[in-house]
């Protein structure tokens, strides 16, 4: 009786182990189908997206929209591809937006300011008031205030739109710009006959000067023809390389018409909801690691080239003064008394306001007194 027992218990065992290799068998077999099968579905799922930058080729723009495009195709493998194009490969750089909507291309990188023309709500997804907020507490607005859902309804609602966006990019306040003569008070700048963007032109135009909104490419020929006394674009990198020391030696840096801006990278929505959802991921979050790697370049760049420009440049670069500074302000308080009347632009400035009186708040009050850091390291800073 003991023996038949003992007999059985290890039939059983021996049938529990042959269940074992056979399970163990089977997963093997079946990750190794999955291994061989998996670079077909791969090929089979390869999508290639078309996407044109609204910069010129030697814009540094281009490298920082590039850096956007490495990290797609990097982290998507094969399956997915960004193929970049510069300004004016398939349509001029003012038409990208339609030319997305549309489908005539997948996406376009540029800025928000640029669609301007069709909402002005457009300038306060980058060039908006300074409520005292910097580009990084801007962008952070745009993802964690509430911004993306009202650019959301803005692109759908609208405008009627087929385009999804994502941003990146806090940039550093842009410069006043460049001058034929140099300018020291508001006075200076009446009558003058300048290139700027977004609601930038409504406060300049405030302000008394006559405001002409060129892409990048049309500046420089405007300013030799006489068409424009003056210009800002948007860094010194951007402005060295296209020459505007050759055509202006009054570099003014500090201004509040465009304190903060961000890239816009927009999609077709009909090509974009149709691709997987780990591609529309790698796609959202590229925009999040672009913006460290965009930063560090315009960092690297902008003040080598400042300093060029100051140096072997010829420059006479000077901060702006606090009289212009000033009647800016001022100019933005009358540009937005008219266009809060827009329920779309109310909805968005309370967002923004209520974000910014928070944030900027904890950053001011907390922040160290970096002039006073630098000076004691460097010495005197001229201003």
């Amino acid at each position: 009786m003991t023996h038949r027992i003992m007999l059985q218990e290890r039939d059983a065992e021996g049938q529990k182990g042959r269940r074992r290799f056979l399970k163990g068998a089977g997963l093997a077999g079946i990750a190794g189908a999955a291994t061989i099968a998996m670079p077909n579905v791969s090929r089979a799922e390869t999508a290639t997206l078309k996407m044109q930058g609204a910069w010129g080729a030697q814009d540094i723009f281009n490298e920082m929209a590039v850096e956007y495009v490495d990290r797609v195709n990097k982290m998507a493998g094969n399956r997915l591809k960004i193929e970049y194009l510069i300004s004016g490969s398939v349509v001029k750089a003012f038409s990208l937006q339609d030319a997305v909507s549309d489908g005539v291309l997948d996406a376009g990188h540029w800025v928000a300011a640029y669609w301007y023309g069709k909402h002005k709500a457009a300038s306060f997804f980058g060039t908006s008031p300074c409520w005292g907020w910097t580009a990084n507490q801007g962008l952070a607005w745009i993802h964690k205030g509430g911004g993306k859902e009202l650019y959301a309804d803005l692109m759908r609602d609208v405008l009627g739109l087929n385009i999804v966006g994502f941003f990146a990019m806090p940039m550093p306040t842009q410069p006043l710009g460049w001058f034929k003569k140099p300018v020291k008070t508001v006075d200076d700048l009446q009558g003058l006959k300048y290139r700027t963007v977004g609601l930038a032109a409504d406060v300049m135009q405030q302000m008394g000067m006559a405001v002409a909104q060129l892409p990048g490419g049309e500046i420089l020929p405007a300013m030799e023809r006489g068409v424009i006394d003056a210009f800002e674009y948007n860094n010194p990198t951007s402005d060295r390389r296209f020459g505007a020391q050759d055509v202006a030696k009054n570099y003014m840096m500090s201004s509040y018409h465009q304190a903060t801006e961000y890239f816009e990278i927009m999609f077709n929505k009909d090509r974009f909801e149709a691709l997987p959802d780990e591609h529309k991921a790698i796609i959202e979050h590229a925009a999040e690691a672009a913006s460290t790697a965009n930063m560090a370049t315009a960092y690297d760049n902008y003040s080598s080239d400042l300093q060029w420009l100051k140096t072997d440049g010829g420059v006479d670069v000077q901060r702006t003064s606090q009289d212009i500074l000033d009647a800016q302000l001022k100019a933005w308080d009358v540009v937005m008394e008219g266009l809060v009347q827009d329920p779309v632009i109310a909805k968005i400035v309370e967002s923004q306001k209520a974000w910014a009186k928070r944030v900027a708040y904890y950053e001011l009050y907390n922040s160290g007194d970096y002039k006073l850091a630098y000076q004691h390291y460097f010495g005197d800073l001229g201003f």
